[in-house]
Parts: structure tokens; C-alpha cells; sequence
């Protein structure tokens, strides 16, 4: 038996016994006796997560070492801080948050963009054992004061502006909008002034960041449950209401380091660069947490794949810093593809140090996984997970065994992942038959235990539908060889560039122009972002609005309300929507009609004759 298929029976028969050995790279202030009592893992142990991040490094005496890379093209800087320096500014951000009265148990919510001081403020929540919630810098006020309202932050800490390749985005304004729009009014605002939009402060509510941080004791680390919450993160629901994961401390930090090693093949000291955002799953796993616990070198990049200021952006990062690992969305790769075909930017590079280009966050197309693998010279991991899991569902776990790579499946389940496929009835499907993803309970260390003030919603979500199984909401099959093919969600949720957006949240806003009567979201597949929503919307009757303007005046109203994160630049007035005859939109055959797929027209439809005018609209004039 090779040694992933050792490491996955034990992990799955014998998990006590896995998961309490991975334990013991975790420094514990309160080592766990328990290592699940079914339903939470580490349930007696007490940690905290800050510490093992950066304190225990530098008590180590690697102080020295550098931990974080920030590199921005966007604003022509690098710049280098090493643990020890991080120990600092961490140790003093938290100072700052304790004299605003910020405790254990409280929320802070994080706005920020790419800078060093988003991923402090989240280290300096953890050593507080406050719950930080970080909301992407590209989203609306509207959005944002949805989490302020549902979060309750104690405090917010925000910036005065996001700088992008060809504007600078005021962050203030936004922020000042979204408090105008909650119902919770946080005590205190910390606002990071950037020279290139400094922000006005409001009298007793907004504070300076450098100037509080200044004057802020350092604070230590304060010892917590290992099932106390670290971090909510707002991830999109089918019904526009944003789901709040809880990420707890222990069962986090265990599987974050075992994966750094056993998934990634990443080594302390080693240079690891997830090209994400800290807004996203991905920015606090592996931006953030995992390459810290690791003891790696983090790289956090303000820019984008092209336009910062080629496709070869992101190589000259990789080669400049010497980075090992890399991992980013297949979405960034067809972008830099389509505007480097032949891959001529990246032969100006030295890339001789790069052991690994993983991608996720949507499906990896054969033909970007071959010309990123022919290009570059090292295995292309495709891999596949949720924030719901937090850490890697399915991979070729090059830690452990380097399987051979079938273009288009992101391998076989990870060690911890017990992955079934499920038909309609619950019953397991054959081999090369496409069914429900699911995995099976419990859900190994790192996963969501729960939604955030919301267990209702969380059963409904995601351990209803199969008992005993928790629902993925992707679809796809399971081959001979146990390898594991995703296909697409099985809910409204579309995946723009790895980013999840809620149809509802999109069809809320279309709805909420005055000359809409009803509208309907799909995700269409496009070959640079994995989808892109198109709206289709039926005006009111009596509407003498010519369909073109309203066309324009929709695309800009979403970006009003849900962000240019979005890519919302499609809406198609049509005359009537594909309903059943109890109402439902038939979005699934809408999907199909605009990809081009082969539909069988739902017996449940009250008019078969919209479908032919459905696919007219998607062709277009």
C-alpha cells in the first residue's frame, strides 16, 4: 500500500489516532486529552492561534527570518518584515484593539485591502481571542453593512482607500455609507491612512491607525478554547443573505499546518505565495494562517495577474522572491494565458525555484492545466475545497505521494475526507456517475462547526438533505480509479473567478430598479472567469423604456450594490421568464440554453414557447 493510501484508511479508520498525532506541531497551552467527542475536535484543549503563528517562531530564534512579503506593484513597493518585527506591530495592533475594550468573545470587523496591516489586524484579533471577520475590499456599502449588522464588531478596522491598476478606490465613503445603512453602530472605527486617498475622520468615533498604534501597550496572548471561534467569514447563500462560517481555533490550526506539509509539500523557512485575497478563504488559510503556523515566508501581493504591469507579474514575484509553492485561481492563469500566449514574459524570468503551481477555487479546464504544465516545467496540482472546509476537500497530496495527474479531477479526497457521491435517493453512485458531492460525517478538524448565530440555517444548508452526510452543493462523480471529478454547483451559487456570488443577491439588486418586474440571474460559463452572471429581466407592463438603456443603467446598479467583484456586465430585457407551473424559474435549463448545452424541456414548465425566446435573447441582436 503506497503511501497515500496508508495515510488516507488511517485517517478515516483510525482518526483519533491520525488527528492527535498531526496535534502535536501545535503548541498547546492546555494539550487535549480529547481529541473529539464526535462532534468538535480538541474539545478540552486551549491554545492560541497568534502564538503559534509568530510568537513561537520567534522563541525559536528565528526572529530574523522574514514572514511576510508584501509586494505591490499597484503602489511601486516592497516591503520585508520579519517575525520578529511582526511579533511587534501584532503584539501592539492588539494593545491598541484591548484599550478600545475589545476582549475575548467580541467582533472585529476587518475592511482593508492588500497591505500589511489587514494581516495583522487579523493576528492581533486572534491574540486577543477576539472573533475578527474580514469583508472583501471590493464590496458595496449595502454589503458591507449586511455583515456589520449580522457581525456586531465591537470595533472596525478599515483603510482609507484600495489602490487598483487604473483608479483608487475611497474605502472611507463606504464604510461611512454601510454604518449609515446598519443597525449596529461599532464603537470605534481604526482607519489606516494611505497617502494616496487619506480620509476624513469623524470626531469621536474614527481613530488613527499609526497614531494608536503608537501609543498602544504591547498585549499578550490570551488563552482559548480550542473550539472557541477564530474568524467568521461571509460567504454567499442561495437566498442573498450572506452565511456566516465559523472557524474554531484548535481543529483550524491543526489541519492548517498538516496540510502545509502534507498537501502542499511547503517547509518552514521556505517561501509559500498563495495570489489570493485576504478577504477570501484562501487569503486566511494560506496567505495568513497555514505558511505562519509553518514558520514559511508569506508573500501578500497588491496587484493583479496583468495590468501590474504585464502578464508577467506574477513570475517576476515568484522569481524576485524566490517562491517554492505557488497557488492561485485557474481564472488568473487563463488571463495572463490570453495575454501571453506563447509565454514569452515568463522565459524573462529565472523560475528554477519553483516546485509546484497548485490551483483552485473553480474548475481547472484541461487546456490552461496543459499550458501552465507546459510552460512552466513543474506539476500543475489542480485541487478542490469550500471555505465551508477551509482546507483542501480534494488534491494530490505531493506531501505524501505524488499521484499520477488526470487533467480535469483535482485527484482523490484528502486524508480526513471520508467523499461520497450520492444520487437523488441518497444511495452511493457507481463509479463514473454523476450524483451529489458530499463527505461523509464528521467532518474532519478545520471545517465549519457551525454558522455563525445560526445553527438552524446551518443543518438546513448542509446535513439535511443526506443524514449523515454533509453537502458539498457541487456536483460531479467518483472514476474506477477513485480519482474525483467536480463538475458545478448544484444551488444558485455562481462562481465568478473563484469568487462565490449569490444569484439572490444579484437578482435583489436588477429587482430594485423601477422598471423591473421580475428578473432572474444564471452564471454563464466563460472561458477567462469560469462564469459570468447574465440577467435576464421582464419589465414592467406599460414600460415605454427603450430595453437598451435599461440594459446599461441594470449593469451599473449592480456594481452600485454588489461590487465590480461581481463582473456583472450583461442584462438582456426578455418579454417572460421559463417558470413551472407553481412559479419556480427554471434556471437550471436556463443555464443550459446559454451554454450551449443539450436541454430536455422540464415537464413541470407552464409554456414550453418561452424557451426558444430565452435562447434568441442569450445569441443577442
Amino acid at each position: 500500500m503506497g503511501g497515500y493510501d496508508e495515510a488516507y484508511r488511517r485517517s478515516i479508520s483510525h482518526p483519533e489516532e491520525f488527528w492527535a498525532e498531526a496535534a502535536r506541531d501545535i503548541d498547546w497551552d492546555v494539550a487535549p486529552a480529547v481529541v473529539t467527542d464526535g462532534s468538535r475536535w480538541f474539545p478540552d484543549g486551549r491554545l492560541n492561534t497568534c502564538h503559534n503563528a509568530v510568537d513561537r517562531h520567534v522563541a525559536a530564534g528565528r526572529g530574523g527570518q522574514a514572514a511576510l512579503i508584501h509586494d505591490s506593484p499597484v503602489t511601486g513597493t516592497v516591503r520585508t518584515i520579519t517575525y520578529a518585527e511582526l511579533l511587534d506591530e501584532v503584539a501592539r495592533t492588539a494593545g491598541m484593539l484591548k484599550a478600545l475594550g475589545v476582549t475575548a468573545g467580541d467582533t472585529v470587523v476587518i475592511y482593508m485591502p492588500m497591505v500589511p496591516e489587514a494581516v495583522v489586524a487579523m493576528l492581533a484579533c486572534a491574540r486577543l481571542g477576539a472573533v475578527h471577520s474580514v469583508v472583501f475590499g471590493g464590496f458595496a456599502a449595502r454589503e458591507l453593512a449586511l455583515r456589520i449588522e449580522h457581525a456586531e464588531p465591537k470595533v472596525v478596522l478599515s483603510a482609507s482607500c484600495g489602490v487598483e491598476p487604473a483608479r483608487t478606490v475611497a474605502y472611507k465613503p463606504l464604510l461611512d455609507a454601510a454604518l449609515g445603512q446598519s443597525a449596529h453602530r461599532p464603537a470605534h472605527c481604526v482607519i489606516l491612512q494611505r497617502p494616496q486617498c487619506p480620509a476624513g475622520l469623524t470626531p469621536g468615533r474614527d481613530l488613527d491607525w499609526h497614531a494608536s498604534v503608537r501609543a498602544a501597550e504591547p498585549a499578550g496572548c490570551v488563552s482559548v478554547a480550542a473550539t472557541d471561534p477564530l474568524y467568521v467569514l461571509y460567504t454567499s447563500g442561495t437566498t442573498g443573505l450572506p452565511k456566516g462560517v465559523v472557524r474554531d481555533n484548535g481543529g483550524h490550526a491543526v489541519a492548517l499546518r498538516w496540510s502545509m506539509t502534507n498537501v502542499y509539500g511547503a517547509a518552514p523557512g521556505e517561501v509559500f505565495w498563495a495570489a489570493s485575497d485576504v478577504g477570501w478563504v484562501v487569503g486566511h488559510s494560506y496567505i495568513v494562517y497555514a505558511p505562519l503556523l509553518t514558520g514559511c515566508t508569506t508573500v501578500l501581493y497588491e496587484g493583479k495577474p496583468v495590468g501590474t504591469p504585464d502578464p508577467g507579474a506574477f513570475w517576476r514575484v515568484t522569481a524576485q522572491h524566490g517562491v517554492r509553492t505557488l497557488f492561485t485561481a485557474p481564472t488568473a492563469i487563463r488571463a495572463i494565458k490570453k495575454e501571453d500566449p506563447a509565454g514569452n514574459f515568463a522565459k524573462k524570468w529565472d523560475l528554477s525555484g519553483l516546485r509546484h503551481l497548485f490551483l483552485a477555487g473553480e474548475r481547472l479546464d484541461p487546456d490552461t492545466y496543459h499550458w501552465a504544465s507546459d510552460l512552466l516545467g513543474v506539476p500543475v496540482i489542480d485541487h478542490w475545497w469550500q471555505t465551508e472546509t477551509g482546507w483542501p476537500v480534494a488534491a494530490n497530496c505531493v506531501g505524501i505521494e505524488t499521484l499520477p495527474i488526470k487533467p480535469g479531477s483535482p485527484t482523490k479526497p484528502v486524508p480526513g475526507y471520508d467523499v461520497r457521491v450520492l444520487d437523488a435517493e441518497g444511495r452511493e453512485c457507481p463509479p463514473g456517475v454523476e450524483g451529489a458531492v458530499t463527505v461523509r460525517l464528521p467532518l474532519p478538524p478545520g471545517c465549519l462547526p457551525t454558522l455563525y448565530r445560526d445553527e438552524e440555517r446551518f443543518t438546513a444548508s448542509y446535513l439535511s438533505r443526506y443524514p449523515g452526510h454533509y453537502l458539498t452543493g457541487d456536483g460531479g462523480h467518483i472514476d474506477a480509479d477513485g480519482y474525483l471529478f467536480v463538475m458545478g454547483r448544484i444551488d444558485d451559487v455562481i462562481n465568478v473567478a473563484g469568487h462565490r456570488l449569490s444569484t439572490g443577491a444579484l437578482e435583489e439588486a436588477l429587482a430594485a430598479h423601477p422598471d423591473v418586474a421580475e428578473c432572474a440571474v444564471i452564471g454563464v460559463a466563460d472561458a477567462l472567469k469560469g462564469q459570468l452572471p447574465v440577467g435576464f429581466v421582464v419589465l414592467k407592463s406599460g414600460s415605454a423604456r427603450d430595453p437598451a438603456d435599461v440594459e446599461r443603467e441594470l449593469t451599473a446598479l449592480v456594481r452600485e450594490r454588489v461590487g465590480p467583484v461581481a463582473a456583472f456586465r450583461r442584462a438582456v430585457v426578455v418579454a417572460r421568464l421559463p417558470k413551472t407551473r407553481s412559479g419556480k424559474i427554471l434556471r437550471a435549463t436556463m443555464r443550459d440554453i446559454a451554454d450551449g448545452r443539450p436541454y430536455a424541456t422540464p415537464s413541470t414548465i407552464e409554456d414550453p414557447g418561452v424557451l426558444p425566446e430565452i435562447a434568441d435573447a442569450v445569441k443577442g441582436p
